[in-house]
């Protein structure tokens, strides 16, 4: 099959050629891919950012979203068969089998119906960002009552944790440059422009201070800590430091069942995947720069 590849971090030149499928072991199944979602954690394992917590083993396949076809199944899977349309968040435990390929076995468990709303492109795009966001919002428990600030509201994560944060009811601020204002609206968040005197803007907007926070960038600790209640809660998923004061530190999980959820939003038009571009197994290259420049909005997605 063909598929993307690296061979080290001190040198990490993607390849595009020709690799054994991948082999389906009990309990997974094997997925045609459709689409796969490009992912900064993509192009930052690349660069070796995560070799303090995960093995690689070279040839390295980047790519952790996918949407497709189930065309195998290893033994005792009987939730999947040949012909389903599915998605996942497929991050193994080293980094080696991943999904900027034709096909990728995952495990079943992290494995959910694709949405009839969304096309291949929107679904390859909403497993990680999406549940990223579905995470920092559960360890917020975020409900009808709090008033919720997220940080890089218009890129894919923040697009997506606004979203789910009105479904459940909660009044949503923010951050976003300029030009990116009305979009944020249209999903349902009173837009602030970051940079200096953020926390002033978020005060005329909330006087008496926001009962959670959800950064999406990092560097945002001061402003957080400023603008939330007594008693707020914040999440961070690029500033460990916040659990130096009182917050969570948050790396999303695989999750068939929680990625279900999210399709559950998807059909009853609380949530929609924003794409911003689409790039072949050709392209990886172009589409990890564009990712890189942090001025996208909406996802990126590798179709092979």
């Amino acid at each position: 099959m063909r598929a993307v590849t690296y061979d080290s971090y001190a040198d990490p030149r993607l390849t595009v050629g020709e690799v054994p499928e991948p082999k389906v072991g009990p309990g997974s199944v094997l997925v045609e891919v459709r689409a796969a979602g490009v992912n900064p954690v993509d192009w930052k394992a690349m660069a070796g950012g995560l070799d303090p917590l995960m093995d690689a083993v070279f040839p390295v396949i980047p790519g952790w979203d996918v949407a497709g076809v189930v065309r195998g199944r290893g033994p005792d899977v009987p939730e999947f068969a040949p012909g389903d349309e599915v998605m996942a968040y497929a991050r193994k435990e080293i980094l080696r089998d991943g999904t900027f390929a034709q096909y990728v076995a995952v495990p079943a468990a992290h494995v959910a119906l694709k949405p009839v709303a969304l096309d291949w492109e929107q679904a390859g795009g909403l497993p990680l960002a999406g549940m990223t966001a579905q995470r920092s919002l559960d360890r917020l428990d975020i409900g009808h009552d709090d008033v919720l600030l997220v940080h890089a509201a218009s890129a894919g994560v923040g697009g997506f944790a606004v979203q789910i944060a009105r479904s459940r009811g909660a009044r949503v601020i923010g951050t976003a440059s300029e030009p990116n204002h009305d979009y944020l609206r249209e999903l349902g968040a009173e837009p602030v422009a970051y940079g200096d005197g953020l926390a002033d803007r978020v005060r005329d907007l909330a006087p008496d201070g926001v009962s959670a926070v959800a950064d999406f960038v990092g560097g945002q600790l001061a402003t957080t800590l400023a603008v939330l209640r007594p008693g707020g809660r914040h999440t961070s998923v690029a500033d460990r430091e916040v659990e130096e004061h009182g917050g969570h530190w948050i790396w999303v999980r695989p999750d068939g069942a929680k990625l279900a959820l999210l399709s559950d939003l998807v059909e009853q038009g609380a949530l929609t995947v924003d794409v911003a571009g689409t790039f072949s197994l050709d392209e990886v290259g172009a589409a990890f720069d564009a990712s890189r420049s942090g001025h996208t909005r909406g996802k990126l997605v590798i179709t092979p």
